[in-house]
């Protein structure tokens, strides 16, 4: 289901309807780099994306039209073949924060790795998923922002996390792609790896 950012004005609201599920090539499909400078529906296609997150984590908004509860969300999700993705999301002090990335690249990551004990989640998974999925705990990452300006910022733990998954989105990679498949519960070995609850507590 390959679509046109011009869809995606700042007025139109994203529902689940919206959302590419599995099984649809677009999810398996590498991005395309977003031509720079940043084009007008480019950002509103983010606004738009932004807006979902906001909505789908209001309870009122949510239920009214029946939204998925999401932290992420990525352009080939709903339907753009454009490298950007955006998330809404606590960070470590407990503020909710919100970045949109275009043309993301991880240039750096830590050795050590966590995962979280309940597995992971995806607006375009409808079924549930057991297995651990290891992610490295930190990741400096390289891109541009909805303004266009070049940032590069590090994230570690759940925003670590949320940074891998849809970058992982961008190249076609669903995150059940790295659980083991004969142990959906075995760890990669010789690897610093523990739960992120567990990181969260030292």
């Amino acid at each position: 289901m390959l679509l046109s950012s011009t869809k995606f004005k700042a007025e139109y609201m994203i529902t689940m309807d919206d959302i590419v599920r599995e099984g649809d090539s677009v999810l398996r499909t590498v991005a395309e780099p977003v031509q720079m400078p940043l084009q007008a529906e480019d950002q509103e296609a983010l606004q738009c994306m932004m807006q979902f997150l906001k909505n789908s984590q209001d309870p009122e908004v949510s239920a009214k039209f029946k939204l998925r509860s999401g932290v992420g969300l990525s352009a080939n999700q709903i339907g753009l073949l454009k490298r950007m993705f955006v998330m809404y999301l606590r960070d470590d002090k407990g503020n909710m924060v919100e970045h949109a990335w275009v043309n993301p690249k991880v240039i750096s990551h830590s050795v050590a790795m966590i995962y979280l004990p309940e597995s992971e989640g995806c607006l375009s998974v409808d079924r549930p998923v057991h297995g651990f999925v290891p992610r490295y705990e930190s990741v400096k990452v390289k891109g541009y922002n909805m303004t266009g300006k070049e940032v590069v910022m590090k994230f570690k733990g759940y925003q670590a996390i949320v940074v891998q998954h849809e970058i992982d989105h961008l190249d076609g990679i669903m995150f059940y792609d790295r659980i083991n498949e004969e142990n959906p519960f075995k760890l990669p070995q010789g690897v610093e790896i523990r739960s992120l609850y567990e990181q969260k507590s030292r």
